[in-house]
């Protein structure tokens, strides 16, 4: 019995992977407002390539200018595609992606792009 139970711990790792996560650090040069419904815009893109964004602003921490961008997806790849469909849609003017860079670009001052694989 207790082989078996050795067994099966061993079969099935304590930690296993989450999601990937991508965060970016800005500076806000819009309101908070417009800045969301730019978020609710990319999220309606970005649900078709498995990647959701949400902004988080600290409350306590040394630096209370900066907000951060967290974008979910299921892994590093699906990151990845959904990356991939993102640049490449920026050379069409007229292509969702585009028009939300634009907008994106009216608002925030982009210091610090960071990729994080989580694990539980």
């Amino acid at each position: 019995m207790k082989t078996l139970i050795a067994a099966l711990l061993l079969a099935f790792p304590a930690t296993t992977m989450a999601d990937y996560l991508d965060v970016i650090e800005f500076k806000l040069s819009c309101d908070l407002g417009e800045y969301m419904a730019i978020v609710e815009d990319f999220n309606a893109w970005g649900k078709d390539y498995g990647y959701r964004a949400e902004v988080w602003m600290p409350l306590m921490r040394d630096n209370l200018e900066t907000v951060f961008w967290v974008g979910r997806a299921k892994d590093a790849e699906t990151f990845g595609n959904a990356w991939d469909t993102w640049r490449d849609a920026q050379s069409d003017p007229g292509s969702v992606p585009s028009r939300l860079w634009a907008r994106m670009s009216k608002c925030e001052i982009n210091l610090n792009r960071s990729g994080f694989d989580t694990y539980r």
